[in-house]
């Protein structure tokens, strides 16, 4: 019910969003005299913020048209290299003759991110996509929105998500890197040390794990103690929905994207309330740079996508609840996942110092659980003066923290590493 009256009342409202865009439109026209003047200039701002509050946000486009390597200019392709109904693994292709030009003969290391299945789209990490791919051959986990799943193609939880993990890392082959960036650490882990202990030669040479909850007991967030203080049937009750027959994926239920949003602002609400204040009155100045900033972190901050209940449910009772991987409890299909099978893949843990979703200790447990990679094969770092977002994004994750991952997997790549691969598998296997 929550789901219906959510789209009808954003349906109710696209008139008024339609006329404020025509407000706009027509009062920062150079030939309305009022344009110019701070009465126009403010009611068009108004016009400007009302429709940026009530407009849906599409899924963001990846915007990473080229990357410089050696002075050189790459074009970048974005091309899916393997898919499922519920993910694509998007390789971003970079052009081969000016890569040639750029690099001679040498091949890069071939790097798996694998983004976050908790309401942002993998866009989110454009930004590690972006410092990666001067150095690597780089593949991304894309997951589907569950809105956009018909129920015919069955359910995904987190049992799931590292067959999927596992299949993606299969296609890519033996010498492959993964980094795991906040909610997937706890399942990429699962994921190699089912691979490690069949022996699997598509095992990863290397595991980076960034702000993610390996063992949410220690220094607990505000989400960490949500998690802990309200029962599974609360979360039922409270927060999975029935998608609505407009969607191709109708009738399944979901924990949807807008109520995820809404949760994501209110732990930040003072804030989410000054940044549009600020936009505001930098829209009344004419202060156009400031403005663009806003409009493009924000165009992507509420870009959401809703999540199925069978792995919503499932993984907030084995990671934030049970605890599952630490305590050697956790189990995939019936099978134990057992991490001390892990001894050929090498470690990196990066945590951040001020991280408000995965908090200091959280990350890290993943060196206690994995005690059979040798010692020199471990790393761990912490940055400080960053939240959970500086730990993937911004000027100090590309200047201090992707330079230690980047030299991390060097120091753990094969020689005999293959070129660039050209993957057109579709399945999970």
């Amino acid at each position: 019910m929550l789901y219906s009256l959510y789209e009808l009342g954003h349906m109710s409202v696209a008139p008024l969003r339609i006329a404020a865009l025509m407000q706009s439109s027509m009062l920062r026209s150079p030939f309305n005299p009022m344009g110019g003047t701070e009465a126009g200039r403010t009611a068009a701002a108004a016009a400007d913020l009302f429709e940026s509050m009530t407009r849906r946000y599409r899924k963001p486009e990846w915007q990473l048209p080229t990357t410089t390597i050696n002075g050189v200019d790459v074009g970048v392709t974005p091309v899916s290299a393997w898919s499922s109904p519920w993910a694509d693994m998007i390789h971003f292709e970079r052009d081969a003759d000016a890569l040639k030009q750029a690099r001679g003969d040498k091949s890069d290391p071939t790097v798996l991110i694998v983004a976050p299945m908790s309401g942002h789209y993998a866009t989110l990490l454009r930004d590690t996509v972006s410092a990666f791919l001067p150095d690597h051959e780089v593949y991304i986990t894309d997951w589907a929105d569950a809105r956009m799943v018909p129920v015919i193609a069955g359910r995904f939880d987190l049992n799931d998500y590292i067959d999927h993990v596992m299949g993606m890392l299969r296609s890519l082959g033996p010498q492959t890197h993964v980094v795991a960036v906040c909610q997937p650490g706890p399942a990429v882990l699962a994921a190699v040390a089912l691979m490690a202990e069949e022996d699997d030669p598509c095992t990863p040479a290397s595991m980076t794990i960034m702000g993610s909850p390996i063992d949410a007991r220690k220094s607990p967030t505000a989400p960490n103690l949500l998690a802990e203080q309200r029962d599974i049937g609360w979360f039922k009750t409270n927060m999975i929905h029935t998608v609505p027959a407009i969607y191709p994926g109708a009738f399944r239920r979901v924990y949807p994207g807008f109520v995820q949003l809404a949760s994501f602002m209110g732990m930040n609400l003072s804030s989410h309330v000054d940044a549009h204040r600020g936009y505001f009155e930098n829209l009344v100045k004419g202060d156009g740079e400031p403005a663009d900033k806003h409009r493009k972190f924000y165009d992507e901050y509420l870009a959401v996508m809703d999540l199925s209940e069978e792995f919503y449910i499932q993984t907030l009772v084995e990671i934030f609840q049970e605890y599952r991987l630490p305590n050697g409890t956790m189990t995939h299909r019936g099978r134990k996942v057992d991490p001390s099978k892990i001894t050929k893949t090498a470690l990196l843990t990066v945590e951040g110092e001020n991280d408000d979703i995965s908090g200091i200790g959280q990350t890290q447990a993943a060196h206690d659980i994995c005690g059979n990679i040798p010692e020199q094969m471990r790393r761990d770092y912490i940055q400080p003066g960053v939240g959970h977002y500086g730990v993937f994004s911004g000027r100090r994750f590309r200047t201090e923290i992707y330079p230690r991952v980047r030299e991390f997997m060097r120091n753990f790549h094969s020689n005999a590493s293959r070129g660039v691969r050209k993957l057109r598998v579709v399945g999970q296997d």
